[in-house]
């Protein structure tokens, strides 16, 4: 009886939007790469001493508490307080335990060690009782008075001592980097008691789910807070996403707001910091090994020499996190370094006048020079790339043995500017690209290569022209739902390429790369890698792969593209002259169901208020919040009635559902038709958009005469009220056009 009554063409439709769905749903859960985050191990117990605090605050705050983590004779040794070390406090996100301090803290402990403790730090966490502040927001504000309290309690663990910390660094795991922040809005907070704040897997912009209005003002709070005071905020802020493995929260909520006058904050995604290179998922951000190493080798170099504390100089602090996870040079940081190179000595001199040139590197004995006169590379190329492969296992303190790439001033004056600084260190090569336009008063190109033993690297160096090694390749139309693709092939057999993605901007547009390599005349390993550059975010992915080979890359955005920003989506190609590249890009629908295009900045409704990424953030000033919550508590108050009014038809479909699948005749089919793109378009309306519209002095004037109607036909013509209900709705959806 129930399949006789069911329309075909309806169950198909219904069938057919299940099936998106799950797809979706599919690519958000499982649509990721594999995790290649290594385990972080302690290699003795770990143990979290607890710290008292004054009985007041143990009294205000029965169910919070701070720990100080210690494993072995470490731990041993600061039960006897006061302590020595630079104090780094740990704060857990939505569920979380202070134990996930143990993994950072633990390799925090194992760098002391290996400098005989000259600097270390002392990793205290706070004991939030695993609240789920991501689903109730009640206690976020009782969470930042407690954060308070333990900094200050942990400043007085330092008194007396010669070193004495005046402030501490902060780590935040998701809520915890928000409650971080929110530290600045207390009324009798200072701002000098924080030298440092990174976040992991935070949602800044907004909360994931906003499930009651305590979250939603937390964050309107903290966030106008930020953007208001942004002139008076020297706070240098790392916020660290976890990529497309971290499902719970998006990699697009994690980045701060780009404002002109706030330079102190960097956003980026752990598959774009070097050394790392890999997505983590919400968990594994805090104990993911390559990350925490990063992190760890950052704060270290954040300490000054002579405070022992870290550094109190925001230049510094900004160009240490530049170096660590933005891009990194392959060498140790260094605050002041020397730009003018000796080139003298007894070294080996090598000229070389060819436009490519390798050389293998086997147990040298001697230290050699090859220099590249650019007099004539000068009038026929562009740009010098060089690359060293490594092919041994290299700690992190030989890099110093690999090739520096130097620039002669004057060959025979044997000095020059030392460029290994603008080199740039990928998981198997370090690699510089120089525009030669940019020296012109360079003489010679100077390779040098130190004495190695039983070590094996290759040298590799090219002279190109910028328009060879850079193809367009536009991307496919979004409804070509991958049956169309588009290709270019490379043939020239250079060592790098640029392949420019045109239109790729927008966060809902998804698509797999795949890259067919094929080899002649080498019969060793050759790797290459392929990196996915977005220039305005910190949000690049790398690919790995053995050539020959069939490589598959996926393409998706965490940030869309700025309206006022030129720039184009890159694949950087870093190969072997050996092989044949060919490049063919299409649509992957799947991937498309699966991305979240809420925060597309091209997407938003251009206006006076959206001129720029600060004006648009101040749309959500203190009063503009408050406005735009009463307007959809009213929405939804409304929507309330037009609900219950219709429920009489709602049961009685369901009490018949086993027998008819439609309802006929249906009431609320017209009703609906004009309600549900009416809420949609107020459900995401601020009254920003709407208080400029010059509809809303006419729209003020209905909601008067229709309640009265209400009054006067609803006792006895209920079903009417719905009808007067939308009208309003309706005209003030209208305003965000009008």
């Amino acid at each position: 009886m129930f399949l006789h009554s069911v329309n075909l063409w309806n169950l198909a439709f219904y069938v057919f939007m299940v099936f998106l769905a799950t797809l979706g749903l599919w690519d958000v859960f499982f649509g990721f790469e594999e995790n290649k985050c290594i385990m972080s191990y302690m290699f003795e117990y770990p143990e979290y001493q607890k710290i008292e605090l004054p009985k007041k605050l143990t009294k205000r705050y029965p169910a919070y508490e701070l720990y100080l983590y210690g494993e072995g004779s470490y731990a041993e040794e600061h039960k006897i307080l006061p302590l020595t070390g630079i104090p780094v406090l740990f704060l857990p996100g939505n569920a979380g335990s202070y134990k996930q301090v143990r993994s950072i803290g633990s390799i925090a402990l194992r760098k002391a060690e290996d400098i005989d403790f000259k600097y270390h730090f002392d990793f205290f966490s706070v004991n939030f009782n695993e609240e789920l502040v991501a689903l109730y927001g009640g206690s976020l504000q009782k969470q930042t008075k407690f954060v308070h309290e333990c900094i200050k309690a942990i400043l007085k663990l330092y008194k007396g001592q010669e070193f004495a910390p005046t402030s501490v660094a902060i780590i935040g795991h998701s809520m915890g980097g928000l409650v971080a922040r929110a530290l600045l809005t207390l009324k009798n907070f200072k701002q000098d008691l924080i030298n440092l704040l990174v976040t992991q897997a935070t949602p800044h912009v907004a909360p994931v789910m906003p499930l009651d209005r305590f979250i939603t003002e937390f964050y309107m709070n903290v966030n106008n807070y930020w953007i208001l005071n942004a002139r008076h905020i020297n706070l240098t802020t790392l916020s660290v996403a976890g990529g497309f493995r971290d499902y719970q929260v998006r990699s697009g909520l994690t980045f701060l707001p780009k404002l002109s006058h706030y330079t102190s904050a960097l956003s980026v995604v752990s598959s774009a910091v070097p050394k790392t290179w890999v997505s983590t998922d919400h968990l594994s951000i805090v104990w993911c090994k390559q990350l925490q190493l990063t992190t760890i080798r950052a704060f270290f170099d954040l300490i000054d020499a002579d405070t022992k504390q870290i550094t109190q100089k925001p230049k510094k602090k900004l160009s240490v996190l530049n170096h660590h996870f933005i891009r990194h040079p392959a060498k140790q940081f260094e605050e002041n370094p020397s730009i003018i190179s000796d080139l003298t000595g007894t070294s080996m001199w090598v000229p070389v006048k060819v436009s490519r040139w390798s050389y293998v590197a086997y147990n040298e004995s001697d230290k050699i020079y090859f220099a590249f006169p650019l007099a004539n590379h000068r009038k026929i190329y562009t740009h010098a790339y060089c690359q060293s492969t490594m092919l041994f296992v290299c700690k992190l303190q030989c890099l110093n043995i690999c090739p520096l790439i130097i620039s002669s001033y004057l060959f025979q004056s044997r000095q020059g500017v030392d460029l290994s600084w603008k080199a740039e260190l990928l998981p198997t090569i370090k690699s510089l690209t120089l525009r030669l336009q940019d020296y012109p008063s360079l003489s010679h190109i100077v390779v040098y290569v130190p004495s190695v033993h039983g070590s094996k690297f290759v040298v590799d160096c090219e002279f190109f022209k910028k328009e060879a090694r850079s193809m367009q390749l536009p991307v496919t139309h979004l409804f070509s739902f991958g049956l169309s693709s588009r290709k270019v092939t490379l043939n020239t057999n250079g060592l790098y390429y640029n392949i420019e993605l045109l239109n790729f901007g927008q966060i809902y547009q998804a698509f797999k790369v795949n890259v067919v390599s094929k080899c002649t005349g080498s019969k060793e390993e050759i790797t290459s890698i392929y990196k996915l550059h977005i220039p305005w975010s910190y949000e690049d992915s790398l690919t790995i792969a053995q050539v020959p080979s069939s490589t598959d890359i996926s393409l998706k955005l965490h940030v869309a593209q700025p309206e006022n920003d030129s720039h184009v989506a890159l694949l950087k190609m870093y190969t072997s002259s050996d092989c044949q590249y060919e490049v063919t890009i299409k649509t992957s629908f799947p991937q498309i169901l699966g991305q979240n295009p809420k925060h597309s900045r091209r997407s938003e409704k251009k206006s006076n208020h959206h001129k720029d990424s600060a004006v648009q953030s101040l749309r959500l000033c203190a009063n503009d919040a408050e406005d735009s919550l009463r307007m959809h508590s009213t929405v939804i108050n409304l929507l309330t009635w037009v609900v219950l009014l219709s429920m009489p038809s709602l049961i009685y479909w369901l009490k018949n559902l086993r027998y008819y699948f439609k309802l006929s005749p249906d009431p609320c089919k017209p009703l609906a038709f004009l309600l549900i793109p009416a809420i949609a378009i107020l459900g995401n309306t601020h009254t920003v958009s709407v208080k400029s519209s010059k509809l809303l002095k006419t729209v003020s004037q209905f909601p008067l005469p229709l309640a009265v109607g209400v009054i006067a036909f609803g006792s006895s013509h209920l079903y009417r009220v719905p009808c007067f209900v939308i009208i309003p709705l309706i005209f003030h959806a209208l305003c965000n056009f009008m």
